[in-house]
């Protein structure tokens, strides 16, 4: 068997298994319970110092 030929039947098999498991992983771990205030802080960065700039 060629080299071409079992690279790409390893990526066809398991390699899209590995991938459809991470992205699954990725998911469940945006939508995590606790998840929400983590986000909703990041999200309000930039509005943190509308008054003044931040002190150094």
């Amino acid at each position: 068997m060629e080299t071409y030929s079992l690279l790409r039947e390893f990526a066809d098999s398991w390699i899209l298994l590995c991938l459809f498991l991470f992205f699954v992983g990725i998911i469940v771990w945006v939508f995590r319970p606790g998840a929400t205030k983590e986000y909703r802080d990041t999200a309000d960065i930039p509005f943190r110092h509308q008054d003044k700039p931040a002190t150094d």
